[in-house]
């Protein structure tokens, strides 16, 4: 049987968590037009995930899929956002990796495309630099608003507004202005992060940038060819589409936020 027919007999189901970073891995599954199956879940009154997430991966989180095979027993279980796009792209979504080469250099050190070196890059780059940054804008706004007695307030916004001071703002005033020059020098003229073609990794940014529009200072103004990156992969046809597909299985406005 042909890699063709294996993957378009195989079975995605994803384990969809409300107010996490799974939205995107819908986005992709509608981008690679995949077969799959859609399991909701929601958090608790602690804003922590259920416990049945655990059931399905050992570390209860989300995003998880489940990758039925034509044939296997049971399905290969693949967690953390990354992992799960490079897996997902490989089989269904070859169009959604730029070519690794340039022309006449196939298998050479350095003969690397730009395309690709910036999806390599901006793939390891949404969770481990730009979403740390987001997880701890979460911590520190849970800190400020954290029901303490009233003498204790000035204690805890005062902690959050130093490092909101020394640490996030500087922070993200760094990235947002390394994201602005790559979208200003986008290979080939293009509109997206790693050229004219949309890719892994725009879906993959597409989550810690939705959410910090028009916070964390990322605003027109200061940003405003990132901010018109944000707004078309908005306007991508897959995201619209993965939207509305969980607005319809939860009955829910879907809100871009941790």
């Amino acid at each position: 049987m042909s890699e063709a027919a294996t993957s378009e007999q195989a079975k995605v189901t994803l384990y969809w968590l409300e107010k996490s970073r799974s939205q995107r891995i819908l986005w992709l599954l509608e981008e690679c037009k995949v077969e799959y199956d859609l399991k909701i879940y929601k958090r608790g009154e602690d804003m922590l995930a259920p416990k049945e997430l655990k059931e399905i991966h050992p570390l209860g989180k989300s995003p998880v899929i489940g990758v039925q095979a034509p044939g296997a027993e049971k399905p290969l279980i693949l967690a953390e956002s990354g992992a799960i796009v490079e897996y997902l792209t490989e089989y269904f979504g070859k169009h959604l990796i730029p070519s690794r080469y340039r022309e006449g250099k196939t298998g050479q050190i350095g003969g690397e495309s730009e395309e690709w070196l910036r999806y390599r890059f901006f793939m390891h780059y949404a969770e481990g630099s730009l979403m740390l940054l987001m997880v701890v804008t979460l911590i520190i706004n849970n800190i400020r608003n954290s029901p303490v007695p009233f003498f204790i307030k000035p204690i805890t916004r005062g902690i959050a507004g130093k490092v909101d001071d020394l640490f996030l703002k500087p922070n993200f005033k760094t990235h947002f202005e390394f994201l602005e020059e790559q979208i200003a020098t986008s290979p080939g003229g293009g509109e997206y992060l790693c050229g004219k073609e949309l890719t892994g990794a725009d879906i993959l940014m597409s989550f810690p940038l939705v959410a910090a529009q028009g916070r964390s200072g990322l605003t027109a103004d200061h940003y405003p060819k990132l901010c018109s990156y944000i707004f078309r992969i908005q306007e991508e046809e897959g995201y619209k589409s993965s939207i509305r597909k969980i607005e319809e299985m939860t009955g829910e406005e879907f809100s871009p936020s941790l």
